[in-house]
């Protein structure tokens, strides 16, 4: 077959399919294009989930008559000002969008400069352009898109159900908007009420008000600020605390240079610096906003521009984890019970926990002589004289906590122990509310970060066992453990095999006292079986750290004298990230006293 040239219709509707994959990717360029032109209010509206009808409007800049006609052939744009692809500082600058759109859809553009006397439209079917005429328009541009695909029919049966497309436009927006919060958004159409998102003053407080908008009032309280800079390299936005996780990892929303992308490196670094925090099958929610030289960073190695290339991709990783370790470790004491109101709902009563017609007399408990009659109330029932059914007498012990501690230590952050529940949890005072503290959970943290200082300063100094423990393990275990063994050695655990199924543990990390060291060797096997070689080394090694420290410390079930539980509150106050336990569970939860009235019905 002879090669020949393609028909400039059917090229058009090729790159359409690069750039225009579903009705969302068109929202996309039209919205960023109204963002390049210097919009501060942008519409949306759209119906069939985008394939019915798809309108932008905004009063950016607009185009004059020449402009317009230019703006619907491919690789015309206004948007760069020489031949530099490395120089990019606008959403835009392919000069595909409009005329990709063109070919597969109706495409009607009415727009105004604010030179011209009146706005100019132009209409694209199928590639197929109109004639310029005049139009009514006040200011900017409006793009209506029609009848999405007819050109291409083959691509609908692709898309998916309106429900699904609308809630992909919905997404694309919610992006854009955290964005740009300088500029207010409206999402209308599909039969649902209009979403609007009001322009936020400048600063890092404008950009939390949307962020909040958008991800709900439960981000916003439990947002922590992040922010570092190297090398002309800026990390900053909002990271929530630990308490607040999704069961995957699209409530991490990630910016460069103010472009929505999905990233996989920042991606990764995001879960490098929550994994101290959470378990593994919870993710973070963060905002992050990466910025850094035009010359440093590649956005055109994908026809969406949904993603980049760094330079120095390293120093970005680097400076991510930074950032967030940072604000994690300033905010480390915040727990859920500290962010959302958990604990006070859950204290709250049932709403209805007895069977109608319940009387409280009835009740076991209710004394003999208030219990029914048969003849009616006892005539002494309302007496004045003598008051003898309210008098309930004196306590039968003195349940008060015996030789407590100082009263000033009340005023603590995590406050006085005042006893112990259950050989588990501990429960203090504090100045203006209670404290539960989970003693196996805490410990836990706090060894934790002993290990990972030790480790960090001169290593982590080891007790050498007089009689080697022989632990007999399953050979494949064996194998595992001993194949890591140089990594388990920096952590002051040292093992060597001891036949085909069993291994000899010679020392122990001496922060750990006495530990169970089968328990121990089993649990680091099976963390083990996760590792890949692409799991970097620092990684692998507080994993192990983890589960030494979850072996190492206090356990659930252990009565605790006075002066150990506050001695443990104290360690706490002094321990950063102390507000979870290595897998992500919070330590203690709080209830401040002003809840405590309510819960009473004091307030």
């Amino acid at each position: 077959m002879p090669v020949r040239q393609l028909p400039e219709t059917v090229v058009n509707r090729i790159a359409a399919g690069e750039v225009v994959e579903r009705p969302a990717s068109v929202v996309k360029e039209l919205v960023e294009n109204a963002i390049d032109a210097g919009a501060t209010r942008i519409d949306v509206f759209t119906d069939g989930g985008g394939r019915r009808r798809i309108g932008v409007t905004d009063d950016g800049a607009g185009m004059a008559k020449g402009d317009l006609a230019l703006a619907v052939d491919r690789h015309a744009t206004s948007k760069l000002d020489d031949e530099d692809l490395l120089g990019i500082r606008t959403l835009g600058f392919r000069g595909e969008a409009l005329p990709s759109i063109g070919a597969v859809a109706r495409l009607c553009i009415t727009t105004r400069d604010a030179r011209e006397p009146h706005a100019w439209s132009l209409t694209v079917e199928g590639g197929r352009k109109s004639a310029i005429v005049p139009a009514a328009l006040t200011q900017g541009t409006r793009v209506e898109v029609g009848d999405l695909f007819y050109a291409t029919p083959a691509r609908l049966k692709f898309l998916k159900t309106d429900r699904a497309e609308a809630e992909a436009i919905r997404e694309v927006v919610r992006r854009l908007a955290m964005a740009r919060p300088d500029i207010g958004f409206t999402l209308a159409g599909e039969g649902r009420a209009p979403v609007t998102w009001t322009s936020a003053l400048p600063g890092a407080a404008g950009r939390l008000t949307r962020l909040g908008d958008i991800l709900g009032g439960d981000f916003r309280a439990a947002a922590i600020p992040v922010c570092a800079e190297r090398e002309r390299v800026t990390v900053d936005g909002f990271a929530a605390a630990p308490s607040l996780t999704r069961a995957n990892a699209l409530g991490q929303y990630l910016f460069v240079n103010g472009r929505p992308v999905r990233d996989k490196l920042i991606l990764g670094a995001v879960r490098a610096a929550y994994s101290d925090y959470l378990p593994r099958d919870r993710h973070p929610v963060a905002a992050l906003f990466v910025t850094t030289d035009p010359q440093e960073v590649d956005a055109n190695v994908h026809p969406a521009k949904t993603e980049v290339r760094f330079r120095n991709a390293g120093l970005v990783r680097a400076l991510i984890v930074h950032a967030l370790k940072e604000g994690l470790a300033r905010e480390g004491r915040r727990t859920a019970a500290n962010s959302d109101g958990a604990v006070l709902t859950a204290f709250r009563p049932a709403t209805s926990p007895r069977p109608a017609g319940w009387d409280w007399r009835q009740s076991p408990a209710a004394p003999a002589d208030a219990r029914p009659w048969a003849g009616g109330l006892p005539a002494t029932a309302f007496a004045e004289t003598g008051q003898t059914t309210l008098d309930v007498g004196a306590p039968s012990a003195d349940v008060r906590f015996d030789a407590g501690p100082p009263l000033d230590l009340v005023d603590r952050p995590l406050g006085a122990a005042r006893t112990q529940i259950h050989e588990t949890y501990i429960v203090s005072q504090t100045r203006d509310g209670l404290i539960v503290v989970d003693q196996h959970a805490a410990h836990e943290r706090i060894v934790y970060e002993r290990l990972k200082a030790s480790l960090a300063r001169d290593g982590v100094q080891r007790q050498i066992l007089l009689i080697p423990d022989i632990v007999e393990l399953d050979e494949s275990t064996v194998e595992k453990l001993i194949d890591r063994a140089r990594e388990l050695e920096k952590f002051g655990l040292a093992i060597e095999s001891f036949g085909p199924g069993a291994v000899a543990v010679r020392e122990t990390p001496s922060l750990l006292g006495k530990i169970n060291a089968a328990a121990l060797l089993r649990d680091l096997a099976e963390h083990m079986a996760e590792w890949d070689e692409t799991l970097p080394l620092e990684r692998r090694l507080m994993h192990v750290a983890a589960t030494m420290a979850c072996h190492g410390s206090v356990r659930a079930g252990r009565i605790l004298k006075p002066e150990e539980m506050n001695a443990l509150l104290r360690e706490m106050e002094a321990t950063p990230n102390s507000g979870q336990c290595n897998h992500g569970r919070p330590t203690y939860v709080e209830l401040k006293l002003d809840d405590i009235e309510k819960l009473f019905g004091r307030r």
